[in-house]
């Protein structure tokens, strides 16, 4: 049971980050209609730039928050305006299409200009070892799921407390009812791929010091969290959320009792179980359409 119980947490751990990350895919999805396959990237870059911040002599939180303005402006303005609105009128694939070749452009655009080489990165949390009732979790465990669980609440307490938040629903809602109500909806569809690109950064902090800076660490990130978004409920934010912390305490049980080997196929065998019999994810509503 103190196996399990430690199995346990660390994925919560894991899970959170993946819940980060397919936060954003389902703001994207919801605020645009925009499925952005370079995800995983979005993540893996702002770990770069906090590579570079800090071995210029930035302390790593100085390092973090200039990244969160960096991302902001790169992943957030300028992807919106320089890939998204150009192809938006032409529908959804092209989007996808695109979003693919930018994933791949991304990974080989930094192995070929900075490194292929594993960067290590500094610590986030202290190192030490909590012990309750015989059962050790980690301080980096315990900081990461707590940080990550707070931007994920902050998240949804901003969509749905604040007047700026319900305008963003609004215009996930219905886009042409929302204009006609006097909200400026590309302000508000900014607004998502700004906050996209927030939650990227602090992913990229909290998963760096564990995984380190690499060019292609981004590509298994976003594929699980991508997986992680529909088996929540890719129309529901605390689906998000839900299957971010179902993949990572999965593949962390299937890690120890079953094999190694199985660890990076839990998150698609989930995907496609609850595909089979919950096509809208576990907290997703159906949607029918007339033919």
């Amino acid at each position: 049971m103190t196996d399990f119980l430690q199995l346990f947490f660390s994925g919560l751990a894991t899970g959170s980050i993946y819940a980060l990350v397919a936060l954003g895919f389902t703001l994207l999805w919801q605020a645009s209609g925009t499925i952005n396959f370079a995800q995983g990237e979005f993540v893996m870059l702002p770990a770069f730039m906090m590579v570079m911040l800090l071995s210029s002599g930035l302390s790593l939180y100085f390092a973090f928050a200039l990244s969160i303005v960096l991302s902001v402006v790169v992943l957030g303005w300028l992807f919106k305006r320089g890939l998204v609105d150009p192809l938006f009128k032409y529908g959804m694939m092209p989007i996808v299409v695109a979003t693919i070749g930018l994933s791949i452009a991304m990974r080989n655009g930094v192995r070929a200009g900075y490194s292929a080489e594993p960067h290590p990165f500094p610590q986030v949390f202290p190192d030490f070892i909590f012990d309750v009732a015989g059962v050790t979790f980690s301080a980096g465990d315990v900081g990461t799921f707590v940080f990550a669980m707070v931007l994920v609440l902050v998240t949804q307490a901003f969509l749905s407390k604040t007047v700026t938040g319900r305008a963003m629903q609004a215009v996930a809602q219905n886009t042409e009812s929302a204009s006609v109500l006097g909200i400026n909806v590309p302000r508000m569809i900014f607004y998502t791929f700004a906050i996209n690109a927030i939650l990227a950064a602090a992913a990229a902090l909290l998963v760096t010091p564990t995984y380190l800076a690499k060019f292609d660490m981004g590509e298994g990130l976003g594929t699980k969290a991508f997986f992680a978004a529909i088996i929540g409920g890719f129309t529901n934010s605390r689906g998000a959320l839900v299957g971010g912390l179902l993949v990572g305490v999965s593949e962390n049980l299937a890690a120890a009792y079953i094999s190694s080997a199985y660890k990076d196929a839990v998150a698609l065998i989930l995907f496609m179980v609850v595909i089979l019999f919950k096509p809208q994810g576990l907290l997703g509503k159906k949607e029918e359409r007339k033919v």
